[in-house]
C-alpha cells in the first residue's frame, strides 16, 4: 500500500497541471527576472567590491593591509576594533593574486542568471518543437517505462556535460587574470558590442547563425548509435542543431558572466543554463502526458525571440559605450545613449501590440494579457527614459548609461549639484589641473584633482584630509556610488568642503611620458599609461586592483580609516566612514 501512495500523488498532479498556463505565465515571469538578474550582473562587475559594514565602528587604526580582492565580500568581525598606528600599507612589491576570490553571493547571481537564460531558450523556436520529438523518441525506443525514464535522465545529464565543457573552455582560454582585464579592455568592449549587435539582429530574422552542415550531420548520425554513447550525440544534436537560437543567448551569458571577473563564472553560468534545459526535457520525457496541455507551436515563439533580439542591440550599445568613454570619442553621449534605448524600448512595446510585423511574424488575431502587460511596461520605461535627455539623473539605471559629465544639455531643475559656498574655492588650487586635458572628471562637478601627486601637495598645502577614489571608465559600481551616494547633502558636502578629492582612473589609456614610464614589479609590466599609473599605485599601496575602492589618507599618507572601502549603497555608513576619517584626523591635529 505504502508504495502506491507516491505514485498516486504524481498522477494527481500530473493531471491537474496545466502547461498552457504555466508556460504562458513563464514568458512573463522570465522576461522580467531576467532583466534584473543581467542588471545585477552587469553593475556587479570586476571592478567592484562589496564589503560588509553591518557591525563596524570605525576609530582610529592602524593599517591591516587586508587584502580585497575581486567580487570579495569583507566580513568584519564584530568585536574588531581599530587601534593608532602608522600607516603600514606602502610596500615595495605586492604579490597581487591572479585568480579572483568567487563569493557565494555572486556565484549564485551567475547560475540564476544563466538558469533563467537556459528556460529563455526553451522558448526559441528551434528548441521548443523538439521537446514533443525528443519525448517521444525515449518513449518509443525504451522497452520498460524504467529505461526510459533511465535513458530521459542520461540525456539530460549529456546537455549538462555538453554546455559546463563549453564554459569551462572560456574559462582556459581566456584565465582569471584576463577575465578581470576583459571589463574595461575597450578592444573586447567593441568586439563584444559588434558580436551582440550581430546576435540581436539574427533574432529580428535577418538572418540565421547556424554551424556547417557537415559538422550538424557528422553529429546526428552518431545519434543513432545504441547506448550511452547514442544519448550523448543525442544531446549534441540538439546544442548544434538549435545553435541559431541558443547562441546568442549563450553569447549574452557568457559575455555578461566575463563581466564579473568570476574565475569560475562560465563554467556555473553555463551549468545554471544547461540545467534550465535539461529539466525541462527529462521532465516531460518523465511525465510524457503533459506534452498534451504544451501549447502549440506558432507565432508566439518568434515574438519571443524578437524581444530578445531587440534586448540583445540594448545589450550592446552598453558595451559600445563602454569603449567610447575608454577612448573618448564622444559618439554615445549620454543623451544619445538615452535616446537609443527610448528608441528601442518603444518599438518592443509597439511590437507585442501588433503594430509592428515583422517578415517572420504570423497574423495577431487579439493581443493577450501577458503581451499587454509586457508592451506597457516597455512603454514605461521608455516614458522613464524621457527626463534623462535634459538631465534627469535616472538612478535606477545611472550604473549602465554613461555618466553625467557627457550630458551636453542639463536643466538646471535637474541638476543636483549644491551650492554649497566656499567649495573649492580655496587660495592655491590650480587653475588647470593634470590630466584635465584628456578628458578626466571628477564626478558630480566637484573640484577636485586627477593625478596623486598633485592632489597630495594641495592637501599639505591647505592641511586637508585625502578622498582616494580609484575608479574606471567601465565601472558600473563607481557610476552607481557616484549618481545615488555621493549626491546624498550631507556626504556631498563633506567630500567638496572637507575633503581634496582626486579621481584616479585605472583603465585610461593615455600615454605616460618617456621619463614617467617604469616596470611594475606588483602588476609585472610596464607602465606605459596614466590608468597603469593609477593600478601600480593601488595594488603596492592598498594590496588590491578593484574598482570603486575609496581610501581616507592624511596629508602625511596615512590611513585615517582601515580598511578602505569599496561599493557601499547604504548612504549611512558610506557618511559614517567619512566622518570617521575626518574624525580621526582632527584628532591627529590636535596632537
Amino acid at each position: 500500500m505504502k508504495g502506491r501512495i507516491l505514485p498516486f500523488f504524481i498522477t494527481m498532479f500530473a493531471s491537474r497541471f496545466n502547461a498552457y498556463e504555466f508556460m504562458r505565465h513563464l514568458v512573463l515571469a522570465l522576461s522580467f527576472l531576467l532583466g534584473m538578474v543581467f542588471t545585477a550582473l552587469s553593475q556587479d562587475t570586476g571592478q567592484d567590491t562589496l564589503l560588509n559594514f553591518d557591525d563596524v565602528v570605525f576609530t582610529d587604526g592602524q593599517d591591516t593591509s587586508t587584502e580585497v580582492g575581486e567580487d570579495t565580500l569583507l566580513e568584519v568581525p564584530e568585536d574588531l576594533e581599530f587601534t593608532d598606528g602608522q600607516d603600514t600599507a606602502a610596500v615595495a612589491a605586492v604579490d597581487i593574486p591572479a585568480t579572483t576570490t568567487d563569493t557565494p553571493q555572486s556565484l549564485w547571481g551567475i547560475f540564476v542568471a544563466g538558469f533563467l537564460g537556459g528556460f529563455l531558450a526553451i522558448l526559441m523556436p528551434c528548441i521548443y518543437p523538439m521537446i514533443p520529438l525528443t519525448v517521444s523518441f525515449f518513449t518509443k525506443r525504451a522497452e520498460t517505462r524504467g529505461k526510459g525514464i533511465q535513458g530521459a535522465l542520461l540525456y539530460g545529464l549529456s546537455i549538462i556535460v555538453i554546455y559546463v565543457a563549453l564554459g569551462l573552455l572560456v574559462t582556459v582560454i581566456f584565465g582569471a587574470s584576463a577575465l578581470n582585464e576583459l571589463a574595461t579592455n575597450g578592444i573586447f568592449n567593441l568586439f563584444i558590442f559588434a558580436v551582440l549587435l550581430v546576435f540581436g539582429i539574427s533574432f529580428l530574422g535577418a538572418f540565421e547563425i547556424t554551424l556547417p552542415s557537415s559538422f550538424v550531420n557528422t553529429v546526428d548520425s552518431k545519434s543513432d548509435t545504441n547506448g550511452l554513447i547514442g544519448i550523448f550525440f543525442m544531446a549534441a544534436t540538439l546544442a548544434v542543431v538549435s545553435f541559431s537560437c541558443t547562441g546568442p543567448i549563450i553569447g549574452s551569458v557568457i559575455v555578461l558572466v566575463n563581466q564579473t571577473g568570476n574565475y569560475l563564472g562560465p563554467v556555473i553560468g553555463m551549468f545554471g543554463f544547461s540545467l534550465a534545459l535539461a529539466l525541462v526535457f527529462t521532465v516531460f520525457a518523465v511525465f510524457p502526458n503533459w506534452l498534451t496541455s504544451l501549447p502549440k507551436s506558432g507565432g508566439w515563439l518568434n515574438s519571443v525571440k524578437v524581444v530578445l533580439g531587440f534586448l540583445e542591440i540594448a545589450l550592446a550599445l552598453k558595451f559600445l559605450s563602454t569603449a567610447d568613454l575608454v577612448y573618448h570619442w564622444r559618439i554615445l553621449d549620454r543623451e544619445v545613449f538615452l535616446v537609443l534605448w527610448i528608441v528601442i524600448s518603444a518599438l518592443v512595446g509597439f511590437y507585442l501590440l501588433g503594430k509592428i510585423k515583422l517578415s517572420h511574424d504570423s497574423d495577431l488575431p487579439y493581443i493577450s494579457l501577458t503581451r499587454l502587460f509586457l508592451a506597457g511596461g516597455f512603454f514605461a520605461f521608455a516614458l522613464y527614459m524621457v527626463p534623462g535627455l535634459w538631465g534627469a539623473p535616472l538612478k535606477v539605471i545611472s550604473g549602465l548609461i554613461p555618466p553625467m559629465h557627457t550630458q551636453d544639455f542639463r536643466v538646471a531643475t535637474f541638476d543636483q549639484r549644491p551650492v554649497a559656498a566656499g567649495a573649492g574655492t580655496a587660495t592655491g588650487m590650480p587653475a588647470v589641473k593634470k590630466y584635465a586635458d584628456i578628458p578626466l572628471h571628477v564626478p558630480n562637478d566637484i573640484d577636485g584633482f586627477l593625478d596623486y601627486d598633485e592632489a597630495l601637495k594641495y592637501a599639505k598645502q591647505v592641511n586637508k584630509p585625502l578622498f582616494l577614489d580609484f575608479t574606471g571608465h567601465g565601472c558600473v559600481n563607481c557610476r552607481e556610488m557616484e549618481n545615488n551616494v555621493w549626491v546624498d547633502p550631507p556626504i556631498d558636502n563633506l567630500l567638496r568642503n572637507e575633503y581634496i578629492v582626486v579621481s584616479l582612473y585605472t583603465d585610461e589609456r593615455h600615454k605616460l611620458p618617456e621619463a614617467e614610464q617604469f616596470y611594475s614589479p606588483v602588476l609585472e609590466r610596464q607602465v606605459n599609461t596614466v590608468g597603469k599609473k593609477f593600478m601600480h599605485l593601488q595594488a603596492s599601496r592598498f594590496n588590491s586592483i578593484s574598482q570603486p575602492y575609496y581610501v581616507l589618507y592624511s596629508p602625511d599618507e596615512e590611513l585615517l580609516v582601515s580598511p578602505p572601502i569599496g561599493a557601499e549603497f547604504n548612504k549611512q555608513k558610506f557618511l559614517a566612514y567619512l566622518e570617521q576619517g575626518l574624525k580621526t584626523f582632527n584628532e591627529k591635529q590636535a596632537q
